[in-house]
């Protein structure tokens, strides 16, 4: 299993995915923008060359809203540099606005990694597998307290994706149920063939218009709405 942040005490978020529109990074940078009083540091991981133009908006977002220390768009990684940041991970972020399936978060399962997805993609379904008991987090009935090793919500949305960071920042409970539940689906993973039946049977399901998603997110618990902002307090690894 991933060590995470047992070495440093700081929450380390990892987003793996290139640096495109579909895969939305913009929505994380602006959904940490609202943490900046939390402790955390993240690294976005992934091909910045398929879309230039995107990845220089990226980088701009995260100088402009000056968390250029705190998250580090490493490009694409290989090997022993993209195994160290996994292995630094505690929680996997995959902001897509589209995905067919997710594999990615199949790979955190598999290092007892949780994970936060956007609603209505394939990467709610593949949150769902290895489970010990039925949810449905498609049909938005799964929580925190449910067996789900993660949350789904709402793409395109920053101020969604903060409050459901915040809550896993500051709950040393809720992170402590998601990381067992991860660590639970290990050994319940499917391998590569039924994986790909179940990318397959995802393919061939009736789809719904990109505009419309298939279902509600997984319901989180009430908040208590945060107080005004504190300045910023240096979080360098």
């Amino acid at each position: 299993a991933a060590r995470g942040s047992q070495h440093s005490g700081i929450p380390r978020l990892l987003t793996l995915a290139s640096l495109t529109p579909t895969k939305d990074q913009v929505t994380l940078v602006r959904a940490l923008a609202q943490l900046a009083d939390l402790a955390w540091l993240a690294d976005l991981v992934g091909l910045d060359l398929a879309d230039q133009g995107y990845a220089a908006q990226v980088r701009r977002e995260v100088a402009d809203v000056g968390l250029a220390d705190r998250i580090r768009i490493t490009g694409a990684l290989t090997g022993a540099a993209l195994d160290q940041r996994w292995d630094a991970a505690d929680l996997l972020i995959l902001p897509s606005r589209v995905e067919t399936f997710g594999l990615v978060v199949i790979e955190a399962l598999a290092r007892g990694i949780p994970a936060i997805v956007s609603a209505g993609t394939g990467a709610v379904e593949a949150l769902q597998l290895g489970a010990t008991v039925s949810t449905d987090a498609i049909q938005g009935t799964a929580g925190p307290t449910d067996t789900l090793p993660g949350t789904a919500v709402p793409p395109g949305e920053p101020t969604a994706l903060a409050a459901v960071l915040r809550r896993w920042l500051t709950e040393p409970t809720l992170r402590r149920a998601w990381q067992q539940s991860a660590l639970a689906r290990r050994g319940n993973l499917p391998g590569w063939q039924r994986t790909a039946g179940a990318v397959l049977s995802y393919l061939e399901r009736p789809q719904q218009p990109l505009s419309t998603p298939t279902g509600s997110p997984p319901a989180l618990p009430p908040m208590t709405p945060p107080g005004p902002p504190r300045s910023a307090p240096s979080f360098r690894s």
